[in-house]
């Protein structure tokens, strides 16, 4: 019996190992997502930029209150157009930045600040890989660790309860009995 407890201790930890590498592949699909969103608004973006320099030396908030501005409707809506175009942009931007400040900035940003329908993309096409560098490696012991002292603490803690409960209710079957 100790040996296959020793199995499945075994098993936990390589499943939590297997799963820890595959978030920095996660994060790093995200950052790839992220960059590759920003330069598609940017291209969306630049046509009216050159407008903006050209005649709003270069201010986008001018060309987009112009366009706002003008009594033609269509016009108007483009105007409404671009400034979605400009605040998407921007946004994406943002981000862009925020996730590659440090080694670990991409990290935090998925895990607490993400773009969701980035994360959501990212999710519903994630190729799982297996990154073989130090910070996959690392969050793969570490995770793996995690995971499977949390379920010896479960499986310990169960035996400990059930053992508490039948050794309760064995002197009340014996009072029974007499």
């Amino acid at each position: 019996m100790k040996s296959i407890m020793d199995y499945l201790r075994l098993i936990l930890f390589v499943s939590g190992v297997l799963l820890g590498v595959q978030v920095p592949a996660f994060v790093d699909q995200y950052g790839q997502r992220l960059q590759a969103h920003t330069q598609e608004a940017k291209l969306s973006l630049d046509q009216f930029q050159r407008d903006a320099d050209r005649f709003f030396a270069g201010d986008i908030q001018r060309l987009i209150q112009h366009y706002q501005q003008n009594p033609d409707q269509v016009v108007n809506a483009g105007g409404d157009s671009i400034e979605a175009i400009y605040q998407r942009y921007q946004l994406l931007n943002d981000a862009l930045n925020q996730f590659n400040q440090t080694a670990y900035s991409g990290f935090e940003q998925v895990a607490f600040e993400p773009l969701e329908d980035i994360r959501q993309e990212v999710w519903q096409n994630f190729s799982h890989t297996i990154m073989l560098d130090t910070r996959a490696i690392a969050i793969g012991l570490v995770i793996g660790f995690i995971l499977s002292l949390a379920c010896e603490l479960c499986l310990v803690g169960c035996g400990k309860g059930c053992r508490h409960a039948y050794r309760a209710m064995k002197p009340k079957a014996k009072m029974n009995t007499e």
